[in-house]
């Protein structure tokens, strides 16, 4: 499959990028610094750019059969529409090369789904962030795309293990967290199964 990976830079793009290649994809890594990507591979095409430069994503798109988006807002906790904006260009760069097939990494609590005072308490505290998150998931869904939302509780760099839980309504009932390498392999296996096709879903350890 030749898969485009937006915000291969982060964390999770990182380690879905370098799982895609290790299974045999042509995987292409959109970013704005490539000497941050630190990854060396004869399948691996970088294109330095903007998300938000929307000629340059519809470019980038072209001729892919899938799309990952890893991308991540520059504000922290403030209002911000900036997941939205990189989004919508995504979205209609797919549209316009006929792409059809998105996974999207989100967050936990954009469907205000994280049960408990902890869970509300979290939700308050990422209001901003899962805002722009929830815009852009809509967008996702209003053009039709066939996607798959991926809500993973806290993120952190512990470990691969390969074993997590997952949760298609609300969160998992047990974990409050899972790794990134995790995260990682479930967008690939939810890239490679249908039974994942327009779905949402939430991850933990």
């Amino acid at each position: 499959m030749n898969i485009i990976v937006f915000g291969a830079n982060g964390g999770v793009g990182k380690h879905f990028t370098k799982l895609a290649l290790d299974k045999g994809h042509e995987v292409t890594a959109f970013v704005r610094s490539p000497s941050k990507l630190e990854l060396v591979h004869e399948r691996l095409t970088i294109i330095q750019g903007d998300a938000f430069d929307k000629a340059a994503v519809k470019e980038a798109i072209a001729g892919k059969e899938a799309v990952i988006s890893c991308l991540g807002s520059t504000t922290g906790m403030k209002k911000s529409t900036q997941l939205e904006e990189m989004t919508k260009n995504v979205v209609d760069g797919m549209v316009a090369n006929n792409v059809q097939r998105i996974v999207y990494v989100a967050s936990a609590g954009i469907e205000n789904e994280i049960p408990g005072l902890m869970g509300k308490l979290m939700i308050k505290m990422l209001k901003n962030v899962l805002t722009d998150h929830s815009n852009a998931v809509s967008y996702i869904r209003n053009n039709h795309l066939t996607y798959t939302i991926v809500r993973p509780m806290g993120l952190n760099d512990k470990e691969f293990t390969g074993v997590y839980k997952e949760a298609l309504t609300g969160v998992p009932s047990t974990g409050r967290t899972i790794t990134r390498a995790n995260v990682a392999d479930f967008i690939y296996k939810a890239l490679m199964n249908k039974e994942y096709e327009n779905t949402s879903v939430g991850l933990s350890d």
